[in-house]
């Protein structure tokens, strides 16, 4: 697998990788300028030169993923016997400067459960961003593909889930997802709110409502077993708090500058410690 196969072998799986080139080169060198490589948590692919140049670039890469950089940096090596190499020695008489940029491979998922008025619009929006979206609606007539048609020319990829028991789409979210529920019926949502609550691996989960709409669900979440630190996960009301308005539109676009303060925050992390255990 060359390079370019690596780069969209990690978008289409959502694992992160650092993209390295040689940017310059002065004196002797094993690749000329432009030579590159994809370095994986786990693997490589393709080569800008081998040896200690290779593994102390893919090590760099690494770093760079567990530290969640984004911005790219320039890695200066020399390949003279007096150099400092931890992987063996490389005396091709040569100076070498590496451009490192992480890659945006790992797509966020984020699920909207109920496509109506609010759902849609806030799923138009999204749907502009490179992200997973999953919408779920129990609503046979939401989910039409005449309906969602406008959402698939945005960068995100699309996926439908027409569920009669919404909360049963939750298993099919992975590790980290994002969710808003905003349903057309109370009793979806709580039960969404109940079963959320109860996958603590689960990134943000925001609920659609007013306050007194909350302070019910949290009457009933506590019945069903949840304490004080659980109801704390989700979020309600949702959107930004100095935007009042309640047409859909305003809405969801306060709720999709949340859901981008919540990305920004997340693409700035470190990877969870599972990740990191991995061996390079």
């Amino acid at each position: 697998m060359n390079w370019l196969a690596a780069l969209n072998h990690l978008t289409q799986t959502s694992q992160p990788g650092v993209l390295i080139t040689v940017a310059a080169v002065r004196g002797h060198a094993p690749r000329e300028a432009g030579a590159k490589m994809v370095v994986g948590l786990e693997q490589t692919w393709d080569s800008v030169g081998g040896g200690n140049l290779e593994m102390a670039a893919a090590d760099r890469a690494r770093a760079l993923m567990r530290a969640g950089v984004q911005a790219p940096e320039l890695l200066t090596l020399r390949l003279t016997d007096s150099a400092a190499n931890e992987y063996g020695r490389q005396c091709c008489g040569g100076e070498v400067t590496l451009l490192l940029e992480p890659l945006a491979t790992v797509r966020p998922h984020i699920a909207i459960f109920g496509v109506g008025h609010v759902g849609l619009e806030l799923g138009l929006m999204l749907s502009r961003l490179p992200l997973n979206l999953h919408l779920v609606d129990s609503r046979e007539i939401q989910m039409l593909p005449e309906r969602l048609a406008v959402l698939e020319q945005g960068a995100a990829k699309l996926h439908l889930h027409h569920s009669p028991i919404p909360e049963m789409s939750l298993h099919e979210l992975p590790a980290g997802a994002h969710l808003v529920i905003m349903t057309h019926d109370h009793a979806e949502d709580a039960a969404l709110c109940d079963a959320a609550l109860r996958r603590p691996d689960l990134g943000f989960i925001g609920l659609i409502g007013s306050k007194v709409k909350w302070i019910r669900f949290q009457e009933q979440l506590k019945s069903v077993g949840h304490t004080a630190a659980d109801l704390k996960r989700i979020t309600s009301p949702i959107g930004l708090s100095s935007i009042k308005s309640k047409m859909p539109a305003v809405i969801a676009l306060s709720v999709a500058a949340q859901l981008a303060q919540i990305l920004e925050a997340h693409d700035s992390s470190p990877l969870p410690q599972q990740t990191l255990q991995r061996k390079p």
